[in-house]
């Protein structure tokens, strides 16, 4: 499972500045005033060692009442799903009585704690920190969370802090791993017992009816699957901490452990924010996808015409994943996605040679060459896998990192057409050679030095 990090602290004092720089995003609201994040908010740490799960949260304050007590909360749910603490501090205002209460609050959770002092740019971050080691929560880590500066320090203290890496499941009893998700009620434990055949899962007609990710080993027509049956991820607001603080991590861990994501859509509701929302997470885990439109023999004709129109409007971004009409209940369409599971996880596993992979990169360039920059082309030499479940194709060349994104998305779709990929993305990495001279400078041996001195010796005598 992915380790996850916390960020708790006061108000005000960076810390979704901090989510943003970590995760490469801007989920997180950032603005100069105190009690502006409330719910948790979830991302995937872009960088570090390892692949973990960061959690932003409201500000921790004494006199919490209303909405402050609320997020307080949601700051106490944060530290209990959490491997890793990040105590965040603000340097300029210094150290107050409440990070005393909070630090105390830590220290308590037997848990590992990270001091992070941010806002050091501009100001001694020496003399600033020096009240900060009274809070004995060993070395800080000064940072800057809005200019990026000791963000490395602090992946390097954080990674040997996160829990060891489990091992892989074990082959011989998990198979093809198929995690069910999506929005609480939309059908997800009625479809894994419609695919088992049997009432495995409760099932009952109100929201949050599953809490925890439940796995499934089975057999069918002699081969292994591993089903996932995941809570119902809904919005923050009306996350319900007592029945499921732990339903979002659990989801994305069940996500990142899969090789195929059924997102199950209601078609009657048809697609809403959250469902974008949610498939981007997906996506960004790169796991080979179906979207299940459940319910859909309930669907007037102009319905369906409907919510076929919102799959290309809203999802455009998910043109490579399978779209399939289906009844949980009834079981119409349901047959069919074993069949569609396997295809799609024989294209995440894929192998691919590195002389294929070069050959259809030649086609693809000789097809649309790449565009030229500072009057010179950008050359790519050849390709080779760089991983599975999704497909990795690494490309090495010249001036690699100035190719723009559209030649990018052309070279996805190529490789995706080429090899056949079903329901799977691709994802490339782009490697240009490192001159191992490049900023040292040329020292001369004491032979061309003397060659130079009779050289600018006998240009001055000739003059």
């Amino acid at each position: 499972m992915l380790p996850v990090i916390a960020l708790v602290g006061r108000p005000n004092v960076g810390k979704s500045t901090l989510f943003n720089y970590l995760t490469r995003s801007r989920e997180a609201l950032v603005a100069d005033f105190p009690g502006l994040t409330r719910d948790r908010q979830y991302g995937r740490v872009k960088g570090g060692d390892r692949a973990c799960l960061v959690v932003d949260t409201g500000g921790i304050a004494d006199d919490a009442e209303g909405i402050e007590s609320f997020a307080r909360k949601q700051a106490q749910i944060a530290l209990g799903e959490a491997d890793i603490v990040l105590f965040m501090v603000d340097a300029r205002e210094g150290l107050s009585a409440s990070d005393k209460v909070i630090a105390n609050s830590l220290r308590k959770l037997n848990k590992p704690v990270v001091l992070v002092i941010n806002k050091v740019d501009g100001i001694d971050a020496n003399v600033a920190s020096s009240d900060f080691y009274s809070l004995a929560l060993g070395e800080p880590v000064q940072i800057a969370a809005s200019h990026g500066r000791g963000i490395p320090e602090l992946l390097a203290r954080i990674n040997p802090l996160l829990p060891p890496a489990e091992e892989a499941a074990d082959e011989k009893h998990s198979g093809i791993s198929i995690a069910i998700v999506g929005r609480p009620n939309v059908g997800k434990s009625t479809l894994v017992n419609r695919l088992l055949g049997e009432e495995r899962v409760i099932v009952f007609d109100e929201p949050g009816t599953t809490r925890d990710s439940i796995y499934i080993p089975f057999e069918r027509n002699g081969k292994l699957f591993t089903l996932v049956d995941t809570a119902g991820m809904r919005r923050r607001s009306k996350v319900s901490e007592a029945i499921e603080k732990f339903s979002v991590i659990k989801t994305l861990q069940a996500i990142e452990k899969s090789n195929v994501v059924i997102y199950l859509i209601d078609a009657r509701e048809g697609i809403t924010d959250q469902d974008a929302h949610l498939l981007g997470l997906v996506l960004e885990a790169g796991r080979a996808l179906i979207i299940g439109l459940n319910k859909w023999d309930g669907l007037t004709i102009e319905q369906k015409e409907s919510v076929k129109r919102q799959l290309d409007v809203k999802l455009a971004f998910l043109e490579f994943a399978e779209k399939h009409p289906i009844s949980a209940l009834h079981g119409s369409g349901v047959g069919k996605l074993f069949d569609v599971v396997e295809k799609l996880y024989e294209s995440a596993m894929l192998d691919m040679s590195t002389p294929m992979l070069t050959r259809i990169l030649k086609e693809a360039t000789d097809a649309h060459q790449p565009p030229l920059v500072n009057n010179r082309r950008i050359k790519l030499k050849y390709a080779h896998q760089g991983g599975r479940n999704p497909p990795v194709v690494v490309i090495h060349g010249v001036q690699t990192e100035a190719l723009p994104n559209s030649y990018k998305r052309y070279l996805i779709n190529y490789y995706r057409d080429k090899l056949a990929l079903s329901g799977t993305p691709i994802r490339l990495e782009f490697k240009s050679p490192v001159n191992p001279f490049h900023g040292q400078k040329n020292k001369l041996t004491e032979r061309q030095l003397q060659k130079r001195k009779r050289l600018v010796k006998h240009i001055k005598t000739t003059k």
